[in-house]
């Protein structure tokens, strides 16, 4: 027996000991027990699967073994990664042979984290949020909600914020890690529009159940909110449960990290009601990230994708001001592909100043320079501007912001508890 079974799929086209150093130096992070094996075909997949309660299959592209991880068998954690990009998959892909790492972590995050709730708010397996609640003898607790980046890319999701979800909840704070559609498949009506309808969404939240529920699988409750939960062990057990505390909404921050940061920041912006609002390495100046051609032209693919309106399914998105309709455009660079002004600037963290919300603003000097003269010039003109800003610049690259130990996520954190005390 072991902690972690990673199953690699026949004919998966990647160095067998390249695979096996990735897995170990995982296993190794996050003191866990773990092994690797190489399936023959689906059927020993099949039957490996069923071995271990936390398993991560990383798929051939033969049908057989992606139609088995679809509807995995067992009741324990099994998270499908895809090294490739999968169209409409909701598992993790297209992260290339790192996403293995990134299964991992998934899939021991959610075996020592069964408690957590999904909660739909939309009706597209893109559009939920994960509650997690601290353990707190207290009526009401702050809450900090965590925005995702991956420059607005679909091949990254929520999970990358869960290692912050586990430091927040065991500080004290109620986490709400936000999932929304990206525009690369939907759109950019409709990542705003879920941004800003995940946020408000938390006043619907009700009152958590005692014990939450067992997540079965990396895919599980993806199409809408979590099942009942079953009764823990103190209920089983005929003792009285201890109650969950409810969720402060008088005391909530936003934190995006990257794009997520231009997410969040745009919808305080547009009115979402928070107490704090939190950058970390923040994309805050989007119309000189267009210009720079930033992560090979993220600003135009998110923006620019021709359809003011997304792809038809942003159900009520509501226009901000200047939302760019009948607005001129703004060339983008390269390829002469033009920009709607209106959306660029409305978009724009640092043309939407003030806020009028205290502000966190993290950068590590370790990363790209860019973000670092980004955030600078941000809290500048934010303080210019007249609101509350705490910058904190330290050493640290692009990841280190969202890493739980790190001298500047810890620094952070004490910054978000003064601020919400």
């Amino acid at each position: 027996m072991c902690d972690v079974l990673v199953i690699v799929g026949p004919g998966v086209a990647v160095d067998a000991g390249l695979l096996g150093e990735i897995a170990r130096r995982e296993f190794a992070a996050l003191g866990v027990r773990g092994r690797l094996v190489h399936a023959r075909d689906a059927a020993h997949l099949r039957s490996l699967v069923r071995e271990e309660a936390v398993v991560v299959v990383v798929p051939a592209p033969a049908r057989e073994a992606s139609t088995l991880i679809s509807q995995p068998p067992g009741t324990g954690v099994v998270v499908p990664v895809d090294l490739d990009r999968v169209e409409g998959a909701p598992h993790i892909n297209g992260r290339g042979i790192a996403g293995l790492a990134w299964g991992i972590r998934h899939a021991v995050h959610r075996a020592r984290h069964p408690g957590v709730r999904r909660i739909a708010y939309g009706p597209s397996p893109e559009q939920w949020g994960d509650l997690y609640l601290p353990e707190s003898g207290a009526e009401a607790v702050p809450v900090v909600a965590l925005i995702h980046g991956g420059y607005w890319r679909s091949i990254w999701a929520a999970d990358l914020m869960e290692a912050l979800c586990a430091d927040l909840a065991g500080r004290g704070f109620a986490v709400w890690n936000l999932e929304y559609r990206r525009p690369d498949r939907h759109g950019w009506a409709a990542t705003r529009h879920d941004i800003a309808a995940g946020l408000a969404a938390l006043a619907g939240v009700g009152p958590a159940p005692a014990s939450g529920p067992v997540i079965a699988s990396g895919l599980a409750a993806r199409h809408g909110s979590d099942p009942a939960p079953a009764p823990g062990p103190a209920a089983a057990a005929g003792q009285a449960t201890p109650r969950r505390p409810a969720l402060d909404l008088g005391r909530v921050a936003v934190a995006g990290h990257s794009a997520g940061a231009q997410l969040a920041l745009r919808a305080v912006a547009d009115g979402a009601r928070v107490t704090l609002a939190v950058s970390l390495a923040g994309v805050l100046d989007l119309v000189e990230a267009d210009r720079r051609w930033l992560s090979h032209g993220a600003v135009a693919a998110a923006l620019g994708d021709g359809d003011a309106s997304g792809d038809g399914d942003a159900s009520g998105d509501g226009d901000a001001s200047g939302d760019g309709d009948g607005d001129p455009a703004v060339p983008a660079p390269g390829d002469g592909h033009a920009l709607p002004a209106g959306e660029l600037h409305a978009s724009s963290p640092l043309l939407r100043l003030p806020l009028g919300v205290p502000q966190v603003v993290v950068q590590g000097r370790g990363d790209d320079v860019n973000l670092v003269d980004f955030a600078r010039r941000y809290a500048a003109a934010a303080r210019q501007a007249g609101d509350d800003v705490t910058y904190l610049e330290l050493p640290g690259d692009h990841q280190d912001v969202i890493t739980p130990g790190t001298p500047i996520w810890q620094a952070t954190a004490r910054a978000i508890t003064a601020a919400l005390a």
